[in-house]
């Protein structure tokens, strides 16, 4: 097999995971953790989570977050597994412009019960919320990250996608997206990222161009 054949046959097997894995690096490594071509696991640090201001009052920009920097336009998606123990317990994926101004979005364990949470923080925090009706072993996050806003989609088998949330995020300005999980009450708990991808999206202003001016 020639050399070039053999480095394709290498990237398909390894996946947007690996394609992706280089430009990787952590904010708030947690002391456990391993990646690989196709997964990313970690014991969650414990008392971790992010939040700004709103009703609390406080603070806080501690967890676990393993993320790659892109700029324009793009999709994620990641598939998410977590042992939740303790109230408020999350994983999923977080956009992050700087300490005031992110997203973070995925399953929460609140009262007993896995939610599809979404938080927007651009100075201070907000927090909304969707119960699942049922408590599957793994749950899909996906983002749309366009002009100005980001869309927000989540998936119990990776096909169907349910949007949960549009939200204003500056355009622009280079992203910091990646995986992200959180034990505020608990004493952390075992995660799994799996199939973690980027998608650069073509422009969308410049597409309009382009098409009035050929």
């Amino acid at each position: 097999m020639k050399k070039t054949s053999l480095l394709i046959l290498m990237l398909t097997a390894f996946g947007s995971f690996a394609q992706n894995s280089e430009k990787m690096q952590w904010f708030n490594q947690p002391e456990k953790w391993k990646a690989d071509s196709k997964s990313l696991s970690m014991f969650v640090t414990p008392k971790t989570d992010y939040w700004r201001i709103t009703h609390y009052g406080f603070t806080v920009d501690d967890g676990p977050f393993y993320y790659t920097t892109v700029g324009g336009e793009f999709e994620a998606k990641v598939k998410i597994t977590g042992e939740y123990k303790t109230r408020f317990d999350q994983t999923g994926l977080m956009l992050r412009i700087d300490e005031k101004t992110w997203i973070k979005t995925g399953v929460e364990f609140v009262d007993g019960n896995m939610n599809i949470s979404s938080v927007v923080t651009n100075e201070k925090s907000d927090w909304s919320v969707i119960e699942l009706t049922e408590k599957p072993k793994s749950v899909w996050i996906k983002v749309v990250r366009r002009l100005d806003a980001v869309e927000i989609f989540y998936s119990l088998d990776d096909k169907k996608y349910t949007m949960v949330r549009l939200a204003s995020f500056p355009d622009n300005k280079p992203v910091m997206i990646g995986m992200t999980a959180a034990s505020p009450d608990g004493n952390g708990f075992n995660a799994i990222f799996e199939g973690f991808e980027v998608k650069h999206l073509p422009d969308a202003r410049r597409l309009k161009w382009l098409e009035n001016n050929k």
